[in-house]
C-alpha cells in the first residue's frame, strides 16, 4: 500500500492517489498528504485509481480531509472510484458530501 502526493503547479490543487489498501495503516500518510506545505491548497483529489480496498478508517480520513477543505463539497473530489468502493461511499452517503467522478 502506498499513497502519493501531487501538488498542482499554483499550489491551490493537491492529488492524492492510493494504491492497494486504504484503511488505518495510511492514517499519518494521508493527514501529511494534505498538511504541511500543502496546507494551503484549496482543493482536494483523491484517486482511487489503484485502490483495492477501503475500511471504515478511510471513510473517517476522507471527512478529516473534507472539513480540513471547510467542508465544501466542491473542493474535495474523488475521482476513478470502482464499483466496489462506490457501493460503500454510496451506502454511507458520502455522495452527498464529496464530488465524484
Amino acid at each position: 500500500m502506498t499513497l502519493q502526493r501531487t501538488v498542482s503547479p499554483d499550489g491551490k490543487t493537491v492529488t492524492i492517489r492510493i494504491q492497494g489498501r486504504f484503511d488505518f495503516n495510511l492514517h499519518k500518510e494521508f493527514r501529511d498528504a494534505y498538511g504541511g506545505e500543502a496546507a494551503d491548497a484549496s482543493h482536494y483529489v483523491i484517486d482511487f485509481k489503484d485502490t483495492e480496498y477501503m475500511d471504515s478508517s478511510a471513510l473517517g480520513m476522507l471527512l478529516l480531509l473534507r472539513e480540513h477543505a471547510g467542508g465544501i463539497p466542491e473542493r474535495v473530489r474523488l475521482v476513478n472510484v470502482n464499483p466496489e468502493l462506490r457501493k460503500i461511499l454510496e451506502i454511507s452517503n458520502f455522495h452527498h458530501l464529496f464530488k465524484m467522478d
